[in-house]
C-alpha cells in the first residue's frame, strides 16, 4: 500500500518530518507508524527536526534518452537519532558531512536541501 505523502508532515507551519518513536527503547522509524498500525501504542509520533548531516550519497546519471538530469540520493542523519534516504538538492555535487533540512515535495513526499554555508 502506497504511502500517502501529507501523512509524512506535521499540519504545522512550517511542516516537519514525522517519525515515530518507540516508548521503551527510543528507537526511531521512518515513516511514521499510522494510528491504525497494531504498533502504534508502543510508539509516539515525533518530529524529525532541524538539519542532518549526510552520511553517503550517490549520483544518478540518467540514460540521456529520458532527458532527465543527474541528481543524488542519499542517507542523512538527523537527530533522534534517525537516518533517512532520499533527493539531495541545492548543490551540484554533495559531500558527506554537509548539512540538509528536509522540505516538502509534491513528487517524492519529501527531499533534502542543502544549507549554504
Amino acid at each position: 500500500m502506497p504511502i500517502d505523502p501529507s501523512s509524512l508532515w506535521s499540519a504545522e507551519t512550517p511542516p516537519t518530518l514525522l517519525a515515530s518513536r518507540h516508548h521503551n527503547t527510543g528507537e526511531w522509524l521512518f515513516p511514521a507508524l499510522p494510528e491504525h498500525s497494531p504498533l502504534a501504542s508502543r510508539h509516539a509520533t515525533v518530529p524529525v527536526q532541524g538539519a542532518g548531516t549526510v552520511y553517503s550519497f550517490t549520483v544518478i546519471h540518467p540514460a540521456p534518452k529520458t532527458g532527465q538530469a543527474p541528481y543524488a540520493l542519499g542517507y542523512v542523519d538527523f537527530d533522534g537519532p534517525v537516518r533517512l534516504f532520499g533527493r539531495l538538492e541545492g548543490k551540484d555535487r554533495p559531500a558527506i558531512g554537509d548539512r540538509y533540512v528536509a522540505r516538502p515535495d509534491n513528487t517524492f513526499g519529501y527531499v533534502f536541501h542543502a544549507l549554504q554555508d
